[in-house]
């Protein structure tokens, strides 16, 4: 069975957009931002930071959660990224995508083992 995917105007919104907002779990919560990448018409996300209470550590325990694009919240699976083919490839999104001065040390972090062995797809559930 073939997963569920974004429609092409949600995934445009998460290409062109630097932040997507995001709930892990169900439990009450903000919306935070993070980055998010579209590679292969399918949305990832990597922790830079691996704290006890992050939305990744949350998502280990409980992967579904909350997306917003724009002013619509999606409900989502987050589901662990195994390929070696797709963390490359993800990696690759992450350096075009956020290319700035700034960005650029984060996205190196990002890129190394620690990173970019959270990488998790998005998954929508509706």
């Amino acid at each position: 069975m073939r997963a569920k995917r974004f429609p092409a105007n949600i995934l445009t919104a998460i290409r062109q957009d630097k932040i997507l907002g995001i709930r892990a779990g169900t439990e009450p919560h903000r919306i935070i931002g993070i980055w998010a990448v579209v590679v292969e018409g399918r949305v990832f996300v990597r922790s830079w930071s691996l704290k006890p209470r992050s939305w990744y550590r949350t998502f280990i325990e409980e992967p579904s959660g909350v997306i917003q694009v724009g002013n619509r919240k999606i409900r989502i699976r987050a589901v662990q990224t195994r390929s070696e083919r797709l963390k490359d490839a993800v990696s690759e999104a992450y350096r075009e995508k956020y290319n700035t001065p700034g960005s650029i040390k984060f996205v190196r972090d990002m890129s190394r083992a620690k990173s970019r062995n959270t990488t998790t797809e998005l998954v929508p559930l509706n």
